[in-house]
């Protein structure tokens, strides 16, 4: 889960269940203002979030208000900014891989892309059972995974949906599965995905 402070209130991205304390950490640090479910598969703590923001507008990726159809879905994400964000996040919908479907942020301000699963980062994750599933999905360093390869359906456009990316002037990326990538992140996303 990433958390962005906007002027407007909080940008929660793939919200992970609420607890009481995490509600009473993110309650300190201002009014939630969105709650984003970017892909197909980072949704499962979005309804516990509905329940205690019920103003806070509640986001899809494509596809997942059909999968997730017991929940309220105020949007579904494409490739243009929400009113909510628009001016502090720019986002990109990468449906070249459509078992995902996920929409990827860039914060300009601090030069950083937010995403869920464009980008890994396990084979240094403290669990020794995830190293050897990201050894076994050849990620061996920030970047893409074997699987990639096999869930491109449209290359030509995943090379322009990735170029579009590529466009952001970021440095940093916060993902979902493994530690930050705090710099040269541009040349990861990049690196990940030449074979495009």
């Amino acid at each position: 889960m990433t958390i962005v402070r906007l002027h407007g209130g909080l940008f929660v991205h793939c919200p992970a269940p609420l607890s009481a304390a995490l509600r009473t950490e993110v309650d300190a640090l201002g009014p939630v203002r969105a709650l984003v479910a970017s892909s197909l598969f980072h949704h499962l703590g979005v309804q516990s979030w509905i329940d205690a923001h019920p103003h806070a507008i509640a986001c899809a990726c494509p596809g997942l208000e059909r999968k997730r159809s017991d929940l309220r879905w105020d949007r579904v994400l494409g490739d243009s900014p929400e009113p909510e964000w628009r001016g502090e996040l720019e986002q990109v919908f990468f449906a070249a891989r459509t078992m995902e479907n996920e929409v990827v942020f860039f914060h300009r301000d601090s030069r950083t892309m937010i995403c869920a699963d464009v980008v890994f980062n396990l084979a240094r994750h403290p669990s020794r059972l995830t190293r050897l599933v990201a050894f076994l999905l050849a990620n061996r360093e920030p970047g893409a995974t074997w699987l990639e390869h096999l869930m491109m359906r449209d290359r030509q456009a995943a090379r322009e949906q990735i170029g579009r990316m590529l466009a952001w002037d970021f440095d940093r990326i916060v993902l979902s599965h493994g530690p930050i990538v705090e710099a040269n992140g541009h040349e990861v996303l990049r690196r990940a995905y030449a074979w495009l």
